[in-house]
């Protein structure tokens, strides 16, 4: 006796042989001649009269035709196809499994990346080879790293593969009880004290993978040694573990950087993965996410993104045309998400909100690409810290006019001064700013850079040093304070020179400048209650200086939409980008 399983898969076979007769036919027809008149982009299987006697559905035509428009030699015509297809929500299982199946690279890629795709368009993952037998997954991890060039890596990639190869979790559960927390080989494992052991080996081998992706050759080797389906396995396995996800989706958006390794990357199902993390309600998973599916695009997207380098918005294909960026970089022990969120309110509260205008993760994202949706707004990413005992990479030490020179080359390569910019900063991000802007003015190549700034917001940045400088020698919480912290002291040398030399160059080219400063104390740990930045340092000498009744950390985290903070920031956006917005 047939069942109703078997009814219906046998129907689904029956349709897709109606659909490939199809397709034969309008070969057929066209071939013999029987087809009088080209094809036009726009036209519908349903508008070809001469398939009247073909009994086949609307929508199965126009799926067929669809197929056939995303794999066109015009550019457009793949583009419509792709958000076409985007746009069907009433296909059944067997069709989207059949789009899954037939279409091409840039049309998964294009589908991911359309924001209201139905996630049936994309195929589970491959089925992963077998673990080997003997190998647990982070020895399989310390072989794909032992497998890696060793030999012309900088310091901090040498000292995390070096760490990632030696340790064990068995070791780290040894030293759980002494090392673990004080001193000697334990000490870089103090920030990872209550994590399973075998998690933290995970973490320092995906850092230095990190590291090593960032190198093209390197790339190559992961994959051909198997990387991507061993990611792809850890990735799976750790589904409580987002921050192990973020690191391994930074390296798939690394090795994405390199177009011949597309092909592998959509074969071995990162797309489907990709797709649905990047619908994730946490801004960070769907922001990692989306980098990385903005550098597999390039049907769509000239740019492409570096490590540490996010587009907010759009994360999506749009058709808005994008005219203006305004760029935001975080300040000492900030992040490219977390410094920009809404300021923090009551726990009851933020859980109690059930929309984004109750409560948003990162406001750049959500208030201000709601009220401005012609920018591309991109956040970047950098590693900082107070104190060296607390450096990702204690044999790094990276100065504002070395952070300068990397991340002008990030911004440069991501397309950052090929339109109009606000730059957006917090704290030491402003320093950072101005070094850069300082810099490019020096070189011809980034004169567009210059030409095309329209403004800068500076929120509470030390112009004149900070007071956290002076703490830090003094106070055992931040015993060896890092090269950040060394070059925020009032008697800086390097400091001054950035201030008297960017005050000149920014008369020079008047730059239009708005400064916001706080006027309440922060609290550091339970040790320090200090104010980070007073009034005459936050002085620029140029641009507006509004004080804010709030502290260093929230200056930057407006309190709510309509609040004065976010109001003002929207205003100076807005005016220094009226004409490009026009246009």
């Amino acid at each position: 006796m047939v069942t109703k399983y078997q009814l219906n898969n046998l129907y689904h076979i029956f349709c897709l042989y109606r659909m490939a007769l199809a397709a034969c036919c309008i070969i057929c027809c066209r071939r013999i001649g029987t087809s009088t008149t080209p094809l036009k982009s726009y036209l519908y299987w349903k508008d070809i009269h001469h398939f009247s006697t073909v009994d086949l559905e609307d929508h199965e035509y126009g799926l067929w035709l669809l197929l056939k428009k995303s794999r066109s030699d015009h550019k457009m015509v793949r583009l419509q196809a792709v958000k076409e297809m985007a746009a069907n929500h009433y296909w059944h299982d067997y069709q989207y499994r059949t789009v899954a199946q037939a279409c091409d690279v840039r049309t998964i890629i294009g589908l991911a990346r359309s924001k209201e795709t139905d996630l049936r368009f994309f195929l589970p993952p491959p089925n992963l080879p077998p673990v080997k037998d003997d190998y647990s997954i982070e020895e399989e991890l310390q072989q794909l790293l032992a497998s890696l060039p060793q030999n012309e890596i900088d310091h901090c990639i040498q000292y995390f593969t070096s760490l990632a190869l030696r340790e064990s979790s068995q070791s780290l559960a040894a030293q759980k009880g002494g090392l673990w927390c004080f001193g000697g080989n334990g000490l870089p494992y103090a920030e990872s004290f209550g994590e399973v052991p075998s998690a933290t080996v995970e973490i320092f081998c995906l850092q230095a993978l990190v590291k090593h992706s960032e190198i093209a050759t390197h790339c190559d080797k992961i994959e051909a040694n198997g990387g991507l389906q061993l990611l792809q396995r850890i990735y799976q396995l750790n589904n409580d573990y987002p921050k192990i996800q973020r690191k391994i989706v930074r390296i798939i958006g690394n090795m994405a950087l390199h177009e011949h390794l597309h092909s592998a990357i959509v074969r071995s199902g990162w797309v489907s993965i990709l797709a649905e993390a990047v619908k994730s309600p946490q801004v960070i998973q769907a922001s990692h996410a989306a980098r990385t599916l903005a550098n597999l695009d390039r049907e769509t997207v000239q740019e492409k993104y570096e490590d540490g380098v996010f587009v907010l918005y759009p994360q999506y294909r749009s058709s808005q045309p994008i005219k203006a960026d305004v760029l935001f970089i975080h300040g000492l022990m900030g992040a490219a998400f977390k410094t920009w969120r809404q300021q923090d309110s009551d726990k009851f509260e933020i859980e109690k909100a059930s929309d984004e205008e109750s409560y948003t993760q990162c406001w750049p994202q959500t208030w201000l690409a709601s009220d401005c949706p012609a920018l591309r707004i991109i956040s970047v990413e950098y590693d900082t810290s107070l104190s060296d005992w607390r450096a990702k990479c204690p044999v790094e030490r990276k100065s504002i006019a070395y952070r300068s020179d990397e991340l002008l080359r990030k911004l440069r390569t991501a397309g950052v001064g090929d339109r109009p910019l606000i730059w957006v900063s917090h704290s030491m991000g402003g320093l950072l700013v101005k070094k850069m802007l300082v810099d490019a003015s020096k070189k011809p190549e980034l004169n567009t850079l210059i030409n095309n700034t329209r403004g800068i917001i500076f929120y509470s940045v030390p112009h004149h040093g900070s007071h956290l400088a002076e703490y830090s020698v003094n106070i055992k919480y931040l015993l060896f304070p890092s090269v950040e912290v060394k070059e925020l002291s009032k008697d800086s040398p390097a400091l001054k020179e950035l201030q008297e030399d960017f005050l000149k160059f920014a008369k020079d080219k008047n730059f239009q400048v708005l400064n916001f400063v706080e006027t309440l104390p922060t609290c550091i740990g339970s040790m320090i209650n200090l104010h980070i930045v007073p009034v005459e340092s936050a002085d620029l000498g140029i641009g507006d200086l509004i004080p804010v009744a709030v502290n260093h950390l929230n200056i930057c985290k407006p309190n709510k939409k309509d609040t004065f903070l976010y109001k003002r920031t929207l205003q100076f956006i807005c005016e220094m980008l009226a004409k490009d917005l026009e246009n």
